[in-house]
Parts: structure tokens; sequence; C-alpha cells
């Protein structure tokens, strides 16, 4: 009987035991980007790397798509993923993306590096960028040796990356000596990255559960995992478009034009603003994308040459002389051997077509605007017509539009109640000839 009284007091403790918590759905954050490697990119990867592991996502997934871009920036965003507390995965994606130049060293340096089908890598041998013209053997001799120093630092940086990731070593000093660029089935094949996915979550489901070498005892959770974008925010976003080298181009052309105009019609202040402004963005692009100083010191002097061609009459001659200023200085802005910094040649000649049109634009108001009779003062007598009103012998007086002048007859003595036309004037007399 005691143990059916205790009956009903067990079960109820058995309702009441703790149930088994269920597994937390895993949290992966994932950053894209695509164009040129810049101190704005940088900045956004490097952030997304730190709000990975803030967030204590599994993983952190960079979709990437880039023609490469600057070596200070490409390094701050490999130290950032070499010393992340999370996973990072480089996918290079979507198909026809490409991971060159720097793009390469990002990719080798991820925990996990995936690329989609359609997409390439490599072509990794660095590009110097703002160098200043010499001159003669020396010159070649110089660039020769500062190009090799460049070069083999660049081959053991990405044979540290790739040794320290258990990639194809071999492969990582051909992709800079020889700008070698895989598909991405061959770079699987050859261990330059670790798997090809087709889309996100089917690379999230093939690396669920492996065994990172830098977090060992806990493997990656991925599968079905939580997506958490990092978008760029407004700022990185304006930052990394100025950073363009056809956006610094288009800026230039809008400041010149806006200057142009502004010291053709001073007080017009819309245009000088904008010129100004679109100006200094320029300026800065170039200076952030580490080009050639004679270069941009080229396109200043077109530009001042466009504005004594509004000031001296060279009959174009300025104009020629500033168009090829600008175009040579734009050409040496980059050295464009697959480093993705350099002008489009659209764009260039877009650029040129605009400044030429605007000054020969400028050049038509003013020749229209000289040739133009002023109806001001002295000078806007000319031509007018009056009658004397006293004898001219050879001076008297003449009136015109009911004003009394001083005149002086050109045609000998004239009666009064001649009808005259003033041909020039002398201080504030009128001289004037008889109206045929």
């Amino acid at each position: 009987m005691l143990k059916l009284a205790f009956l009903p007091l067990l079960a109820g403790l058995s309702w009441s035991a703790p149930q088994a918590a269920a597994p937390s759905v895993p949290k992966v954050m994932v950053a894209t980007y695509a164009g040129v490697i810049n101190p704005a990119a940088a900045e956004y990867l490097e952030g997304a790397v730190a709000a990975a592991a803030r967030e204590g996502c599994s993983a952190l997934v960079i979709e990437l798509d880039t023609p490469g871009g600057l070596d200070l920036s490409m390094r701050d965003i490999v130290k950032a993923i070499l010393s992340s507390e999370t996973p990072v995965i480089v996918y290079v994606a979507p198909a026809g993306a490409r991971a060159a130049s720097a793009g390469v060293f990002i990719t080798m340096a991820a925990h996990v590096a995936a690329m989609a089908p359609g997409t390439n890598i490599g072509a990794a041998h660095p590009v110097q960028l703002g160098a200043m013209p010499g001159m003669g053997k020396e010159k070649d001799k110089t660039d020769a040796v500062m190009e090799g120093k460049v070069t083999n630092d660049a081959v053991a940086y990405l044979q540290a990356i790739a040794g320290r990731r258990g990639r194809n070593v071999a492969w990582a000093f051909e992709g800079v000596t020889k700008s070698t660029s895989i598909p991405s089935s061959a770079a699987v094949r050859e261990r330059v990255v670790d798997l090809e996915a087709k889309s996100l979550d089917e690379l999230l489901a093939k690396v669920d559960g492996w065994q990172l070498p830098d977090f060992k005892g806990r493997p990656l959770r991925s599968k079905g995992a939580q997506l958490v974008r990092c978008d760029m925010t407004g700022r990185q976003k304006l930052l990394a478009a100025v950073a363009d080298p056809n956006i610094a181009m288009i800026l230039m052309t809008l400041g010149v034009s806006g200057l142009l105009i502004e010291l053709y019609s001073p007080g017009l202040i819309l245009p000088g603003i904008v010129g100004a402004v679109s100006l200094i963005l320029a300026f800065y692009s170039f200076q952030t994308l580490s080009a050639s100083f004679a270069g941009v010191l080229l396109i200043l002097v077109g530009f001042l040459l466009y504005v004594l061609e509004l000031k001296v009459h060279s009959y174009g001659l300025l104009t020629v002389s500033a168009t090829a200023s600008i175009l040579f200085g734009t050409l040496m802005l980059f050295r464009n051997t697959g480093g993705g910094l350099s002008v489009s040649g659209t764009v260039l000649l877009s650029a040129l077509g605009t400044l030429v049109a605007l000054v020969a634009a400028l050049l038509v108001i003013a020749t229209q605007a000289f040739r133009k009779r002023s109806h001001a003062g002295m000078e806007g007598m000319i031509g007018r017509s009056g009658v004397a009103d006293t004898d001219l012998n050879p001076r008297g007086k003449v009136t015109l539009d009911g004003e009394l002048w001083n005149a002086q007859s050109l045609d000998g003595d004239l009666p009064a109640g001649t009808e005259v036309r003033v041909d020039a004037s002398e201080g504030l007399t009128l001289k004037v000839r008889r109206k045929n």
C-alpha cells in the first residue's frame, strides 16, 4: 500500500525531468566584395572579420570578385584573415568572377578557399605603381632591379601563405613569376584552392564538419546555417567608388569643366564649387591609388593650358597642347599589366572629347563677344546718326537722340541741318561725316 501511495509522486517527478537541449543553429556571416582592392575594400573586409568574431559566428564567407589592386590594402586584408578568431572562407563567385593579382593572395590566405564553376584565379605578378619617369639605360637598370625585388618579395609572401594553408607552393611561385592563371576545376585539382561549389548553400554543406588546423577540436559548423549579411557602409561605398581610376578620370573632367566655366564667367558660383570638389576627390583617388606623380603633374599642366587658351589667342595651339598633356598624363598614371588599375580607353576619350568641346564652345562665345559692338560709353556712339545743330567748319555742335554733342567734320565744312553719321570719337568730341 505504501508503494502505491508513492506512485503518483514518482510519476510527477518523471514528467518534470529536464529535456535534452536542442542544438543551436549555426550563424555564418557573408561579406560580398566586387571591385579593385583599395583602402575602402581593406576597411570593409577587416571590419567583416572583426564583426564575425564579435557576433560569435561559426564562419565568415567572403564572396570575392576582383581584378586585383594595391599591395598595401591586400596585405592588410591578408593579415586580418591570418589572425582571425573565426574561420574565414573565401569564395570566388559568382560564375564569371575572378581572383586575380591581389585576389590570389587573399584567396590563398583563407582557412577554406573555394571557387564557383566558371571562375579563375591567378596572374599574381605585382604591378609597380607611382614610378617617376627616368632617362636612358640607367633607368631601365634601376627599374629591373626594383621589379626583381618586388617580385621576389611577392613570391616569398605567397609561398609562405600557401605553405601555412597546405596549398600548392610550386604553383604560388608560378602564379607570381609567370602570371599563371587557371580555371576553378584546375585550381582544385592542383590544390590551389580546396573545393568547387555551385552555390553558397552547396559550399556551406560541403565544408560542414571540417577540422581546420587553426581551430583544432572545433569542427566547422555551417550546414543549414543562418546567414548574416555584412554590407559596406555608405561611406565605404563612396570611397570604393571614388578610388576607381575611371571614376577619378570622370571627376577630374567635371572638375576642370566646372573651373573653366567659372573662370570664363565669374560669379556663377555653382560650377566653381562643383569643379573644386570634383578635383579634390579626383586627386584623392589618384593619391589613394598611388598614381604616378609625373602623370598627375601632366594633367595639371593640361588644365593650366586650357585656362590660358581662354585668355590668349593661340589659334587652338594651347588646346592641342593641353589635350596631349592630359592624354599622356593619364596614360602614365598607372602601369596596367593585369593589376586592375587603369583608365578605360572609352572613359579617357570621352573625358578628353568633353574638355575639348567645352573649350571650343567657350572660345566661340568669347569670339562673338569680342566682335559684338559695345553699346556703352563713347564706343557706343560710333555708327549712330544725327543732325548738325550748327555749321561745322570743321567744328561745331550736332544733335544725337536729343543730346547735344561737340563734333568735328571729317568731310570739310558742313552747313547746319546736315545729316551726319558718327565715324569715331576723340575724348568727348565726335568725329562725323556726311550721311550718304
